[in-house]
């Protein structure tokens, strides 16, 4: 029986390499290339922590209706860059594995880790040739030495640690702890994801539905008031109401306790939800948004006069539900299930003119400023229409790319929009693995360091409102190094007082959630944040926050 024998190739610096390396070495380094193989359902790399193995990217592919058909990988690279088949092997399971255990205790022990000499890649080669006879590519073994006696050898070295800390050592494999997931049980967990998303829409419609009622409840009394005030007539609704509202009275004086209708009592308990939301806003940084720089009237005006006679009646009533939401203030649940289909093809027909799309993320920013435009990001759970578009924020006309980057920073003005935006789960497009807060970090990064003043503009307030997001650790361990980077590059164009203010802003929070790596990549690459000294107060206090950090 024999097993196929695959080559995983991962690029340890996610694509930094190519940008940073004529900036670092004066030439173009494709990647800092780390591999593992893969054989028997298993992937094997070698580390400092010694020989280790996890389970392959590809037995983590799982298809089920309410999930995206690629799921995460195993380690903290995700899925590989390339996979090479370099061929099948007849070698025992049980031979392979007292002969990785052997090495595991010689050759291949973690004390013998040399991350320039001795390593993955070297590992990932001897395992080749024993299984089949072949060995990797030349370009990986001969990576060039000048890239890795750089000033990147201790950036490369937390990308190798946290790598180790996904894996699982050799020692395990035999007695595998925890249960795999199965088709089944992801399946399941969909349903519940599902279910719990078409619940939260009833309760939405059900607060909306309570509001106005409330409303309409309030009007009728102050008519009635007003009416009796002038000595007329009740008809014959306000006389039903008067009928209620005495008896509410009467058990009032009676000692009784005030009792509300059911309407005003779900508009009270929608208050207390507001109150808690409102005082949570005021507790964090506040987030830069552009409130006014749109009108939402003149938006869609213009957007209705360009598709006008283009639509689908399916797209047509999409369009008068976004009517309903934007202009009638109706809650976003009036936006139906194909809403985002419709905005789906807005985006991304060529047919249709750039300026289709920029109103399109026009409407789209300023949606993002209600506090229920969550509803609207949850329906895109499962097809990432919305991010999918986003990721391709460098091969999008500018003027898109202003639009997109005001929509992504007018998320930030609510909590739960804020959050979504930081999701790390991760799907598969264009075959690279992304998540929402690559999405963003993305854009923010490709907005900052352009040429664009608008777009420049837009970038600052991206990147502090994703530093100053009160998370977990682990979202920015993925992104932090990218964002440090491009502030860095950032501040070598003068940026003005208040773009370096809200850059400063970032790093020194990048500073305190990647405590080792960013202070790191501040020393080898620079500037030194103290060369701003005496721009203002304010940098300046914040400098010395960031210098307090950088041993």
């Amino acid at each position: 029986m024999t097993s196929k024998v695959e080559l995983y190739i991962y690029d340890l610096s996610r694509g930094m390499a190519a940008s940073i390396s004529p900036m670092l070495i004066g030439k173009r380094i494709d990647g800092i290339w780390h591999t593992s193989i893969v054989v028997y359902e298993r992937e094997y790399f070698f580390g400092s922590g010694g020989v280790e193995s996890c389970t392959p990217f590809s037995l983590h592919c799982i298809s089920a209706e309410f999930i995206s058909p690629i799921s995460n990988g195993s380690t903290a690279l995700g899925s590989p860059l390339e996979v090479i088949l370099l061929g099948h092997t007849q070698v025992p399971y049980s031979v392979f594995f007292d002969y990785l255990n052997g090495l595991s205790e010689s050759t291949y022990a973690g004390h013998n880790y040399k991350l320039l000499t001795h390593n993955c890649n070297v590992f990932s080669n001897d395992i080749a040739q024993f299984l089949c006879g072949a060995s990797i590519p030349k370009h990986i073994l001969d990576l060039p030495n000048e890239i890795l006696q750089t000033r990147l050898t201790p950036l490369i070295e937390g990308f190798v640690s946290k790598l180790e800390q996904s894996a699982r050592p050799l020692a395990e494999e035999r007695t595998p702890s925890g249960r795999e997931g199965s088709p089944d049980f992801e399946a399941l967990n969909s349903e519940v994801e599902a279910t719990r998303y078409h619940s939260f829409i009833l309760q939405e419609k059900r607060k909306t539905l309570a509001e106005k009622q409330a409303k309409r409840e309030r009007k009728r009394e102050k008519k009635r008031k007003k009416l009796l005030k002038q000595g007329q007539t009740l008809p014959p609704e306000l006389e039903v109401y008067v009928s209620v509202q005495d008896m509410a009275d009467t058990e009032t004086v009676n000692g009784a306790t005030e009792s509300q209708l059911p309407s005003e009592q779900a508009l009270q308990m929608e208050e207390d939800e507001r109150r808690e939301e409102e005082e949570r806003k005021k507790a964090r940084e506040p987030p830069i948004v552009y409130r006014d720089t749109l009108d939402i009237r003149v938006e869609f005006d213009a957007l209705v006069g360009l598709i006008d006679g283009k639509l689908s009646p399916e797209e047509q009533t999409s369009l008068e539900e976004l009517h309903k939401y934007m202009l009638e203030d109706e809650g976003s649940w009036a936006l139906g299930d194909s809403f985002l289909l419709f905005v789906g093809r807005l985006l991304n027909d060529a047919s249709l003119p750039t300026e289709v799309k920029v109103r399109t993320l026009n409407v789209l920013g300023l949606a993002a400023l209600k506090d229920d435009v969550i509803l609207l990001l949850h329906q895109d759970r499962r097809d990432h229409i919305i991010m999918n578009y986003a990721y391709e924020v460098d091969r999008i006309s500018p003027e898109e790319q202003e639009s997109l980057a005001l929509f992504i920073a007018n998320m930030f003005e609510n909590l739960s929009s804020s959050e979504w935006l930081m999701y790390i789960s991760e799907w598969t497009y264009n075959n690279q693995t992304i998540s929402n807060i690559r999405v963003t970090t993305k854009v923010g990064v490709h907005s900052l360091l352009s040429d664009r003043p608008a777009l420049q503009d837009r970038g600052t307030a991206i990147i502090h409102n994703l530093a100053c997001k009160e998370v977990k650790t682990v979202v920015f361990d993925d992104v932090a190094v990218e964002l440090t980077m491009a502030l860095l590059q950032f501040f070598n164009s003068k940026p003005s007082e208040e773009h370096l203010f809200r850059s400063m802003k970032a790093l020194s929070k990048f500073v305190q959630v990647s405590r080792q790596e960013v202070p790191q990549l501040i020393q080898m690459i620079g500037p030194d944040p103290k060369t701003f000294k005496g721009t203002s107060p304010r940098i300046d206090e914040l400098i010395d926050e960031i210098s307090s950090k950088i041993r």
